[in-house]
């Protein structure tokens, strides 16, 4: 039974109609967003969510959305055992975190996965903006990468990939903490150089193409992720690439909705 057929009997129509659609499980924590006219209802309709769902052991409010450079959100504590942290697993990865000080989409899972079985054996992967690392951990875990390279702004995230590293018991995954446009001179100074890079960060300022450009070379693959609506898939993302990139488009799709006819989009493409 979902949490609106819960609630039936309990709430009025016009509750029932206001309340969220949907909510994320990560781990043992529920995410849900209330909205202020529920307010005085919210302890009902967490323990009702905790009462559905035996795996869940926390329910938090959100209070706002992912924002700032490094990706974090206002979470309210509401009903189950006080915590923000949880154990999530996924791939046959396992991955510890804060929900709220780190940046963390299961809904990603099926393209993580589906990137690390395009990984060949032997190939050097830089994950750019890598959060607490589960594209660099999935990829680590499911293909025969000889190195896999990290790079992320926020300190806490980046710890918290370190403990998920020897959670995995992997030995070549990299983490690099700091900015990308830092970080990314320096591993060329150092002649490091990539097979395949992936750039899973859409909408900010600067697409970081021209970034990613300095440690690729012919033949090099690149996923890129960019937000876009109906109008806009693919050719606007295309068009970014094509400013920076002499490139072969290999196929793009959509990972998912954000919106309103607004979506996330994959473009794979080959450095010519």
């Amino acid at each position: 039974m979902n949490l609106k057929e819960s609630l039936k009997g309990k709430f009025s129509q016009k509750e029932i109609d206001h309340m969220p659609r949907a909510f994320d499980i990560i781990g043992n924590i529920a995410i849900i967003e209330i909205s202020s006219s529920l307010k005085k209802k919210e302890k009902i309709i967490a323990q009702t969510l905790l009462n559905n769902n035996k795996g869940v052991k926390t329910v938090l409010n959100k209070s706002s959305r992912f924002k700032g450079r490094l990706r974090t959100r206002k979470l309210r504590f509401i009903a189950g055992i006080k915590t923000k942290e949880t154990e999530y697993r996924e791939n046959g990865c396992v991955f510890r975190f804060n929900v709220e000080t780190s940046y963390f989409s299961p809904r990603l899972s099926s393209d993580r996965l589906e990137i690390a079985k395009k990984v060949k054996k032997g190939e050097n992967v830089l994950v750019m903006f890598s959060g607490v690392s589960p594209y660099p951990i999935v990829i680590a875990k499911n293909s025969k990468a000889k190195e896999v390279y990290a790079i992320e702004l926020n300190r806490t995230a980046s710890k918290y990939a370190l403990k998920n590293i020897e959670l995995n018991k992997l030995q070549n995954v990299n983490i690099i903490q700091g900015d990308v446009r830092k970080k990314i001179p320096e591993l060329k100074k150092k002649k490091i150089i990539f097979d395949r890079i992936i750039m899973a960060r859409p909408q900010l300022k600067d697409s970081f193409l021209e970034d990613a450009k300095k440690v690729s070379k012919q033949g090099t693959i690149i996923h890129f992720h960019d937000f876009l609506s109906e109008e806009e898939m693919p050719h606007v993302a295309i068009e970014k690439i094509k400013k920076v990139f002499n490139a072969k488009i290999l196929g793009w799709k959509k990972i998912g909705d954000i919106g309103v006819r607004r979506y996330r989009i994959r473009v794979d493409f080959r450095v010519l």
